[in-house]
Formats: C-alpha cells, structure tokens, sequence
C-alpha cells in the first residue's frame, strides 16, 4: 500500500469531484486569496527595494564612504594617508578635497558648499561625472577659476554655462576692518544629482583654486571609495590605527544612517502589513476544511473503524490545506514575480496610455517607479506563506481526528 496513507488519502481526496461545490467554490475563494495576497507581497517589497537601491546610489554616488579629514582644518602631510589609504584592503580609490561654505552672486545669490577637487581622482570615488548636464568636470583645471554648479542652485543663481558668478570667500584683514574676499567664477558646467542636497546646495572648482582662495596650504579631507560601502566602519576603525591621532575618519554612515534606518522601517512596516493579509487568506483555509470535515464524517468514521489513527486521518486534512496553500503560493510566486519584474514598463504603459504621471519630475526627483526584485525576499515570503497555510489547517485535521465513529455512523 502507498506509503504514508495520510499522504496517499489526502491526494485521493484532492483529485476527488466533490459532491459540494460550495466547498470547492470557498476552497479556490482560498487559493486566490493566498495567490493575490503573495503577488502583492512580493511587489510591493520589491517597489521599496527599488526605492531603496536608487536612492542609495544616488545618495552614495555623491559621497564618499569614508573620508580622512584633519583635527586643525587641513590634512597634514596628505600624501602619506593617501598611501596608507590605498594599502588597505577595500579601498578602491582616494580623492583629496577642499571644502568650505560660501556665498554666491550671480543674477540673484546664495549660499553654498564650495568644493575644490582635482577631476581625475574625484571620478574615481564619485559619480558626479556622469551627472553632468552640461559641461564636465574635465573644464576644472588649475588657475582656470571655472565653477560647476548644481542644476538647483544654478537656477537659484540665474545663471547657465558661460555666465559669471561671484564667490565671497570670507572677509580679510585691511587698515580700513575686514573686507570680504571676493573672486570671479565662470560656470563651466551644471550636474544633477538627483538629490536636493547637493543639487541646490553644491558648487565645485579645482583644487589649487580653491586653495588659493581661502588661503590655505593643503586639502582639508581625503574621499575614500570602498568595495563595499558597508565595509565604512571596518575601514575607518584600521584607518584610525595607522594613521594615529593628527587625522578623524568619518563615513556615509554617520550622516546619512538616519536616512536609510527610516527606509528599511518602512520597509519592514510595509512586510508586517502585507502579511497580515497574506495571512488572512491563508486562514481562509480554516473555514474550508472545517466545512470539508463536516461533509466527510462518514468516510472519516470508517477509516476509523478500518484502523486509522487520529494521526493519520489528521495528517489526510493537512495535506489537502496544505495542497491548496501550495497552489495559492506558486500561483501567488509567479505572479509577483512576474509583476516585480515588468512594473516599471506596465506603469510607463499606464501613463502613455492615460497621459498621466504618477510621479512628476518637477516635484520628485525619482520620476520613475523602480522596482528591484530580489530572491531572497521572495523565498522568505513564500515560506512566510507556507507557515500560514500549515497553521490553518491544524485545527480543521485535529477536529477530524477527534471524530467519533459510532456517532458519525448512526443515522448512516
């Protein structure tokens, strides 16, 4: 005989035409409710993966994973940590920098963040390279007193590539008091980040200019580009070590932790709420076998009589729950999956076809729905899923086995 008989009955009943067709409409009521609840799961995790991975390459596209800066202002004996830097593992790249808050004058003014760079090494430990609208980064060369502005701030300042702007630097020391300090840019070239931040609040120039104008010798921190940006702490910790006490490491981390600890909340807000729908549809399933149970007393009776054990007839009503979660999870699977992978292109469908835009790239700065799907959640929402549907069934086959056969056979 097919072993065990649990298995060998439940798949009996399974394929069996059932005599109710109330049950049968209720159990694929079940099925569908799992399959819906698991395709919307997998969707909307990976829309927030999306999310989540876009802004993270914005984000740290534009920053560097570990910077070296010195206690005094400057980076003393700069050459030297570079080096130490580079012999370090994870270390991909270094890029010395100079930077300091400023004043802008253009058509209209405003306040930024001026940053001296030499191009070569600032292409190696960010992409702002590849954000340029207009221009390069290539324009910003020694004594040329050329600026590259945010798209933002560019258009805060009223002016475009070719215009001038003025950079108040400080104020400095004459018989008369202090007078500010001020020097003539040309704007050679406009970058969009993607992220306000940098976009309305950063300006670059070359890095012997820049020392010039704020009258100092050396740069005032190193940019590090890492293998792997959560490797941040771990660099700066051996960083610190070899370096001694004349330097501070910061990383992405420390300033952007917050950013990303509120996305993963919301991701893992956003799981719990699914589930929670995932798992009443599972739980439909209670509902089905109970009724399931009640219109087989007989036949759960004479299994009974025949030598069954409650085991084994309750192992017969988990399987066929079970059987129907499994459906509702692989229909639900293939579906998310196949929704993860194609949202992006069915919602450029929708807008195309309604002339609508979810998201307007006059407000957001993310103007198309990303969507990242990763296999890793998807097994775990399937197993989620399974967990459901095994606990639905326990009560339903636990009733079935405390059938009694004399009780279930008296009017028979």
């Amino acid at each position: 005989m097919f072993r065990p008989l649990s298995l060998f009955i439940g798949l009996r009943y399974t394929r069996a035409k059932r005599r109710n067709r109330f049950i049968s409409f209720i159990s694929l009521v079940s099925m569908l409710g799992i399959a819906v609840g698991v395709t919307a799961l997998i969707a909307v995790i990976s829309v927030m993966n999306g999310f989540d991975h876009e802004l993270r390459d914005r984000i740290l596209g534009m920053v560097a994973e570990t910077t070296i800066s010195g206690v005094d202002g400057t980076v003393r004996d700069w050459p030297h940590a570079v080096r130490v830097a580079d012999a370090l593992p994870h270390v991909m790249a270094a890029a010395p920098y100079v930077e300091h808050e400023a004043y802008l004058l253009g058509q209209r003014s405003q306040g930024a963040v001026i940053r001296g760079i030499e191009p070569a090494y600032e292409n190696k430990v960010t992409s702002i390279g590849h954000r340029m609208v207009q221009g390069s980064l290539s324009s910003l060369t020694p004594g040329s007193w050329n600026i590259v502005l945010g798209r933002d701030l560019a258009l805060s300042l009223g002016v475009t590539v070719g215009d001038h702007v003025v950079v108040v630097s400080g104020f400095a020391g004459s018989p008369i008091g202090g007078l500010p300090r001020l020097r003539s840019f040309t704007v050679s070239g406009i970058f969009g980040a993607g992220i306000e931040q940098y976009d309305a609040g950063l300006a670059e120039i070359n890095m012997q200019d820049a020392q010039k104008l704020y009258q100092q010798s050396g740069p005032t921190g190193i940019r590090l580009k890492l293998d792997h940006p959560f490797l941040a702490y771990q660099v700066g910790r051996e960083l610190l070590q070899k370096l001694g006490g004349l330097y501070a490491v910061s990383t992405w981390m420390d300033s952007h932790s917050n950013f990303f600890k509120a996305i993963a909340m919301e991701k893992k807000v956003m799981f719990i709420i699914l589930s929670l729908i995932v798992a009443v549809a599972a739980f439909n399933l209670v509902s089905t076998l109970v009724m399931l149970v009640t219109d087989k007393q007989a036949d759960i009776a004479i299994l009974r009589t025949m030598g069954a054990t409650p085991r084994t007839v309750m192992g017969v009503f988990v399987v066929q729950g079970m059987i129907s979660g499994l459906i509702g999870i692989g229909l639900g699977v293939l579906g998310g999956v196949l929704l993860a992978i194609n949202l992006p292109a069915i919602v450029d469908g929708i807008q195309r076809l309604f002339h609508v835009q979810f998201l307007s790239p006059d407000v957001y700065y993310i103007s198309n729905l990303p969507s990242r799907l990763e296999w890793r959640d998807v097994g775990w929402i399937a197993l989620l899923a399974f967990v459901f549907s095994l606990l639905a069934t326990l009560y339903p086959a636990w009733r079935a086995s405390r059938t009694q056969p004399a009780e279930a056979l008296r009017y028979e």
